[in-house]
């Protein structure tokens, strides 16, 4: 990893008031306006490639999260059992690993039995997804719900329940006219 991207996460990381106990918050872009999902592309940690091309057509949810985050922690069950649910529809999750080891996020993912894709944060995800959230990418869980037709529907701050989550699923799914 090049000293410039170590510094560029760790920035992240020091600037992230991660693990907040606080409401959850919903930002829709303007009604008038469509957002296109922001583009990136990275390898999974199963090995898989995950990008905003492949993803065409797929309604998805952009997940920041940690695994020593109590409130990223507590959704994860939720998540697995939705994947599970949705992932015919076409729909799926896609973790993003913040301020993590490689090595203990297999393991995490391993122990939560996750099914769907978690790649490493970069600074390529940071830059695509931070300006979308207001003031910032600054907290986990933060979650960014991409339509099927591939715009921007919403970014979550804060923890979600298993029925928060399945409306945006639902909300994604069916603006992309699946």
């Amino acid at each position: 990893m090049s000293p410039l991207k170590a510094f560029a996460i760790a920035c992240l990381s020091v600037s992230m008031i991660a693990c907040q106990p606080q409401k959850a918050q919903t930002a829709k872009p303007a009604a008038t306006k469509t957002i296109s999902a922001p583009e990136f592309s990275a390898v999974a940690l199963d090995g898989s490639s995950v990008s905003s091309d492949e993803l065409k057509g797929k309604a998805y949810i952009i997940n920041f999260f940690a695994s020593w985050c109590p409130p990223c922690r507590a959704e994860i069950p939720d998540m697995v059992e939705l994947q599970a649910e949705y992932e015919k529809k076409g729909f799926t999750f896609i973790g993003i690993a913040v301020n993590e080891d490689e090595d203990r996020m297999r393991d995490f993912i391993s122990s939560n039995g996750i099914n769907y894709p978690v790649v490493m944060v970069d600074q390529q995800i940071i830059d695509a997804y931070t300006p979308y959230a207001q003031g910032g990418l600054r907290s986990i869980p933060t979650s960014f719900v991409i339509s099927a037709d591939g715009s921007l529907s919403s970014v979550v701050v804060g923890a979600q329940s298993r029925t928060a989550f399945a409306d945006l699923i639902s909300g994604a799914l069916e603006s992309g006219g699946q």
